[in-house]
């Protein structure tokens, strides 16, 4: 059964993945609410997004959505702080990760609605 729940909860985070939104945002609690562990929730997010982000970019690519000026300066420091980045979370609890997550979805969600109260007040004048 659990087998069923992790396709299920790997369509779910797929789909806004897919369309470069970060599907994480939706795996990671989906995860932590059936019971995985922290770390594992976050792994097993990492992980899947190496085929999603390969797919997701080659299909945007196509359709010229990719704006190519300027990728380095954006790619070579994610992947070079990315390393040091991994050896600094394997050292901290889980529960600490938890509330810091907890904390970025709670930012991500403020600045969404403080993002759409600013458009919808743009779009009345």
């Amino acid at each position: 059964m659990a087998f069923y729940l992790y396709i299920l909860l790997g369509v779910i985070g797929g789909i806004p993945a897919g369309m470069g939104m970060g599907g994480g945002t939706l795996t990671i609690p989906l995860l932590l609410l059936f019971g995985t562990a922290q770390k594992t929730a976050q792994c097993a997010n990492l992980f899947s997004f190496l085929p999603m982000g390969v797919a997701t970019l080659k299909m945007h690519a196509e359709k010229g959505l990719v704006e190519k000026k300027g990728l380095a300066w954006i790619a070579l420091p994610a992947v070079a702080i990315s390393v040091p980045s991994a050896a600094i979370v394997a050292a901290l609890s889980a529960t600490f990760l938890r509330k810091v997550f907890g904390a970025f979805l709670v930012g991500l969600a403020a600045f969404s609605f403080l993002e759409g109260l600013r458009r919808k007040n743009k779009e009345r004048l």
